[in-house]
């Protein structure tokens, strides 16, 4: 398979509201997770940071400019594999463990991480049976109901377990930006990983419908709308009903 040059493993897209999208194109859509970028007045905040094969800081250099908290949406292998380059790293209190002591195991890269998720490889020395997230404790541990405060811009800790114990989305309730993480996104949600779960899931679904949303970046996907986020999350409630 191809091997991709490193200064071109990231795309860069600025959106509005100071958001840049950062994503990892050569990853099955699937698998990609997709890393958020804003932009605050007095810091700046990244969501998740990808699979971590080819460096966010030295290739991406929108993240090194300002000082930075990285926030993991939660701990799977696909959103927290640059944490550890950088100082300031937040996490749920649930999932503070798997991102200061990852393994394959704990992190899903056992079994999902494979050449098969790659149209194109990372460059060498890029190995899969070899890949393993690096260890990045957190610097800041996090509750539902916390805020992450970048000066100019708020946002809410919402705590969404089910997808996993320490998901968490985060909102901004001046612009209603939902950054949701796994819980929800346009696409296949996943529901059975090994410590997903049915009633948190639901009881996270319940209350994401009640709150004020316009616009949500999600940990997969394309964004998408705020009546596309109530369409979603009704009609996966409806299902669990039937």
């Amino acid at each position: 398979m191809q091997r991709i040059r490193p200064e071109d493993w990231y795309s860069v897209r600025r959106l509005d509201d100071g958001v840049t999208a950062i994503g990892e194109p050569y990853i099955q859509e699937f698998y990609r997770c997709n890393i958020w970028h804003v932009r605050g007045r007095d810091r700046d905040m990244l969501v998740d940071s990808g699979m971590g094969v080819v460096s966010l800081r030295e290739w991406v250099p929108l993240v090194t400019e300002r000082d930075l908290i990285a926030v993991a949406s939660h701990t799977h292998f696909d959103h927290i594999g640059c944490h550890h380059e950088f100082e300031c790293r937040a996490v749920h209190a649930a999932e503070a463990d798997l991102l200061a002591n990852p393994t394959r195991q704990n992190t899903l890269a056992d079994p999902y991480v494979t050449d098969e998720i790659f149209d194109a490889l990372p460059p060498e020395p890029y190995c899969s049976k070899c890949y393993a997230v690096k260890k990045a404790p957190a610097t800041r541990i996090l509750e539902d109901g916390d805020v992450i405060d970048l000066g100019d811009r708020r946002f809410e800790v919402i705590h969404t377990p089910g997808h996993s114990p320490g998901g968490i989305a985060l909102h901004e309730k001046a612009t209603e930006i939902l950054f949701s993480g796994d819980i929800v996104y346009d696409g296949p949600l996943i529901e059975d990983t090994y410590h997903s779960d049915a009633a948190d899931y639901l009881a996270s679904m319940e209350r994401l419908l009640t709150l004020p949303v316009r616009l949500v970046h999600g940990g997969h996907f394309p964004s998408f709308g705020g009546d596309r986020y109530r369409q979603l999350i009704q009609g996966w409630l409806d299902e669990k009903q039937k």
